[in-house]
């Protein structure tokens, strides 16, 4: 009996690709006709109940959809308890003088004309260093809008820089965890899976680092408002603790990330020795750091820049991000769970007889389930792992696999608006996602490069032969029986 419930739980092809449609239809519609952009929560919340009525009816119970759910929120509990801390470490890092000081010197340093290579660089540096984007969006994020404000820049370019600059280093770095799940689900050696990523990920920072150089020329010479920066150096300079001292946190954060300390850890402690700091160096009382901690940090120098600058943080004004990261995530485990994901990716599974096929496959797949999860975990599992015994059949090396991994699901993930990694960088910035989106670069050419190299054949190496430029073969057809 229980056997025969199991055959008859099966969601089609058809079922499954009105669910996604519906998604995106929603979705288009909540933000490009009604102009709606904070009210995905209840666009997500009604993709949930058609999932579950499609579900139900291919013989799916109340009890499974609510499994899916919670298996979502599981997978989103520690990202979102870290999201909690980085309100905190903010509303906490802000009266410490420590973003005071990173913008302070930050004005006095940069020019307009260099200041989104600047950027773009030093997030690629500090999070290869790292191995978390999270951590770098954060720390140096936080503080290059602020720069960014004071040097006339429109903040989504800023925005754009810093989740492109981030975003290679949590692809490149072995201390990434998205990186060491992609060699893992690939099969791959972690350190062939980063020299694999060279050819991919090297040409796409390189080429974003020109046209941030280029878009840079804009904003050269008279562009420069040197009133509205003086006004708010003197503003901050007054009415914070601006000093070299005030960096001794970062640092601390950088060097424990290394370590490969939990990032939820390093959160806690990093947001705690920001609130003695602020006790310390700013006067602020116990009570009102509490206050600050909870509700955020209002700045109220009397410079309206720098006010609307550094009133920010704080756990309760990260709850709206938090709320859409668990929601986004149950829809991705009610997906997953009643096979929605499966039956779509079956459904292509025939055209992977070929490289051609296989990467543009595993790369647009990984895509529709960065959309549809809402999860670059999933993205880089599912696809990866249904796309496995393809590779092996075309004799590819596993780091090709384990590369295409990232270069389709770790790059598009900040892209997705209702996805945790583009939730995060909006929360973080301030920036919506559909407004850093032109700007983030890495995040589209990573993954043309890999269709690029898909198409010719390049760069795509097989059992035997040692990755090199010259090691590629031209397409070809593999039949069951190889």
């Amino acid at each position: 009996m229980s056997e025969k419930a199991k055959k008859e739980k099966n969601v089609s092809f058809g079922g499954a690709l009105f669910v996604l449609l519906f998604l995106c239809v929603a979705m288009f519609m909540q933000v490009f006709v009604l102009h709606q952009d904070w009210v995905t929560h209840i666009t997500l919340i009604l993709a949930i109940v058609v999932a579950g009525v499609v579900a139900m009816m291919s013989g799916y119970t109340w009890e499974d959809i609510q499994e899916g759910i919670l298996y979502g929120c599981n997978i989103a509990m520690i990202p979102m308890l870290i999201l909690m801390m980085v309100g905190v470490l903010i509303a906490s890092w802000i009266p410490a003088g420590v973003i005071p000081t990173l913008i302070y010197y930050g004005l006095q340093i940069l020019s307009p004309n260099v200041f989104l290579v600047t950027v773009c660089f030093i997030c690629a540096v500090a999070s290869l260093a790292t191995g978390s984007s999270w951590t770098t969006g954060a720390t140096f994020g936080v503080a290059f809008m602020g720069i960014g404000l004071g040097l006339g820049i429109p903040p989504a370019m800023t925005a754009g820089a810093v989740v492109s600059g981030s975003i290679f280093g949590d692809k490149m770095s072995p201390l990434s965890d998205s990186t060491n799940l992609a060699a893992g689900v690939g099969e791959a050696d972690l350190f062939d899976h980063i020299k694999s990523m060279i050819y991919t990920t090297g040409p796409a920072i390189l080429i974003s680092l020109g046209i941030y150089a280029v878009i840079g020329m804009k904003f050269s010479g008279g562009a420069v408002d040197t009133e509205q920066i003086n006004s708010i150096l003197t503003g901050i300079k007054d009415n914070y603790f601006v000093s070299p001292i005030a960096l001794i946190p970062p640092i601390i954060v950088v060097i424990l990330a290394v370590k490969k300390v939990s990032g939820l850890a390093v959160m806690v402690l990093a947001s705690l020795i920001g609130a003695i700091f602020a006790m310390v160096f700013q006067g602020i009382g116990l009570g009102d750091m509490l206050n600050i901690l909870q509700n955020g940090f209002t700045s109220s120098t009397g410079v309206a820049d720098v006010d609307s600058l550094l009133s920010r943080g704080g756990l309760q004004g990260m709850m709206w991000t938090i709320s859409l990261g668990f929601i986004a995530l149950s829809l991705g485990g009610v997906l997953e769970k009643t096979g929605m994901l499966a039956a779509l990716l079956n459904k292509i599974a025939a055209i992977v007889n070929n490289v051609r096929g296989l990467i543009i496959t595993h790369v647009l797949s990984a895509v529709v389930v960065n959309l549809f999860s809402a999860s670059q975990y999933m993205a880089i599992i599912i696809p990866g792992r249904m796309l496995v015994p393809a590779y092996k059949r075309l004799n590819i090396l596993p780091q090709v696999c384990s590369r295409t991994c990232e270069d389709s699901a770790t790059v598009t993930s900040p892209l997705v608006p209702w996805g945790l990694c583009g939730v995060y960088f909006t929360g973080v910035l301030g920036v919506g996602t559909v407004e850093y989106l032109p700007y983030t670069y890495l995040a589209f050419l990573a993954p043309i490069i890999a269709i690029i190299y898909g198409v010719t054949n390049k760069f795509i190496w097989r059992e035997g032969e040692k990755p090199s430029v010259k090691t590629y073969h031209d397409n070809e057809t593999v039949t069951t029986g190889e």
